[in-house]
């Protein structure tokens, strides 16, 4: 039984998802009539960015899918999952500071945690570092920069980092209260 309502909830979503991109193309059609000398870098961009996916995105799915079978949920509950604490924050940051790939690539990953148990403001936190934070972009930055600069900066998006998570993650969870209180899931 409950395999038909998620089959239900996931045609849902696929049909949202469909709605979606129409509107965005439709979107993108007027703006190319509207602006037709735009017309050859947009394509030329969009090509470009369908290249760089097709030949990325089918090892981050191999990855993900040897990480879902390789990596236990207790794993991931334990380091990541609602009682993990400061240690599951300090985690997230690491992982995400780490990679150097483009920010496609960690919503997937994200997928994964939160399907093996992640708290949900540790996937904030994880894919705000992975946009704002990476190791070898600091090295660079301190050069040109300043080291003064730099930790300045590094420490103030940490901690912001860290606040976005947790408030992100309160008002999700107000929001699912309030929805389950209204009947609706």
């Amino acid at each position: 039984m409950k395999n038909i309502g998620n089959t239900k909830k996931n045609k849902k979503n696929m049909r949202k998802d469909y709605i979606t991109m129409a509107v965005v193309l439709v979107i993108a059609a007027v703006l190319l009539f509207v602006f037709p000398q735009k017309a050859s870098s947009v394509l030329t961009i969009s090509r470009n960015y369908l290249v760089e996916l097709v030949l990325v995105l089918p090892a981050v799915m191999i990855i993900i899918g040897l990480f879902s079978v390789w990596i236990p949920d207790q794993m991931v509950v334990k380091y990541m999952g609602h009682a993990s604490g400061a240690k599951g924050i300090i985690l997230s940051l690491v992982l995400g500071m780490l990679p150097t790939g483009p920010l496609y690539i960690a919503f997937p990953m994200a997928a994964a945690l939160i399907k093996k148990g992640a708290k949900r403001s540790n996937i904030i936190i994880f894919i705000s570092a992975w946009a704002c934070i990476k190791l070898p972009q600091e090295l660079i930055e301190i050069q040109f920069l300043g080291i003064k600069f730099t930790f300045l900066r590094l420490g103030l998006t940490i901690v912001f980092v860290i606040i976005m998570g947790i408030i992100i993650e309160k008002l999700i969870e107000f929001t699912d209260k309030k929805n389950i209180k209204a009947g609706r899931s």
